[in-house]
């Protein structure tokens, strides 16, 4: 399992709208193959920050068989707008105790 983390940081104003559209691009990537879950968490300390935890099987179902696919355009569509700066992307493995 790779965990993808990706803070958000939304524009003044949008807020509100980006919660909204945020969830229906939840269904977009919910459907992909290889996709496990996803949460969103806003930050308390900074208004507009948020951070999206994505639980994928693999690193290429996200890197490939979503960036790479006509879904992952709608969702660019819907969310890429909302953000300034634009985020960075990072993926986790994770160590087993």
């Amino acid at each position: 399992m790779i965990l993808e983390a990706a803070m958000l940081q939304v524009k003044e104003g949008m807020i509100e709208e980006f919660e909204r559209v945020f969830r229906q691009a939840s269904e977009i990537i919910s459907s992909m193959k290889g996709y496990i879950s996803h949460e969103l968490q806003r930050c308390i300390e900074v208004e507009g920050k948020y951070l999206l935890l994505v639980k994928w099987e693999t690193l290429e179902d996200h890197t490939v068989g979503f960036r790479e696919s006509k879904e992952y355009q709608e969702w660019k569509k819907l969310l890429h707008h909302f953000y300034d700066p634009f985020p960075t992307v990072e993926h986790f493995d994770q160590i087993r105790l």
